[in-house]
């Protein structure tokens, strides 16, 4: 390896390593405030069951927002081990390179986009003839005689 293209490589994985440590950081600290805003958000006793309800399914979001961006920080934080492993950049699939543009738009991506797409579509396929087994069924409610 040429000084050149070891100095390129360990540029990218300094940069790597800032850009999924500033994203870890941003997400972490959004956590936060979630759960902070959550915590102090008490149960609201004046109001209707309009209101109640319509407080209940904010709850709800924000909840699932919180367990999202918490899976968020596991993964960047899976994104760093493979970084020190010397394994972040490269598709579990084809072994090639994630583009830098990828993997600054979802640093934690574990394939090359053409590797993902087609993942996609194998899941897609799973899925529409999982649905089409289950409406050729003669019991398709799962009830038998």
């Amino acid at each position: 390896m040429t000084g050149r293209t070891h100095m390129s490589k360990a540029t990218r994985i300094s940069d790597l390593r800032r850009m999924l440590n500033q994203r870890r950081e941003e997400v972490r600290n959004d956590l936060h405030s979630r759960v902070r805003r959550r915590r102090s958000d008490g149960p609201n006793e004046g109001g209707d069951d309009l209101d109640h309800s319509d407080h209940g399914a904010r709850g709800d979001l924000e909840l699932a927002l919180v367990l999202m961006r918490a899976d968020t920080v596991t993964r960047i934080d899976h994104a760093l081990v493979r970084l020190d492993a010397g394994k972040y950049g490269s598709c579990l699939e084809c072994s090639g390179e994630i583009s830098e543009r990828r993997l600054r738009a979802l640093p934690f991506a574990v394939r090359c986009q053409a590797c993902e797409v087609r993942r996609e579509q194998e899941l897609a396929r799973g899925r529409t003839l999982a649905q089409n087994s289950r409406s050729l069924s003669l019991f398709p409610d799962g009830l038998s005689p």
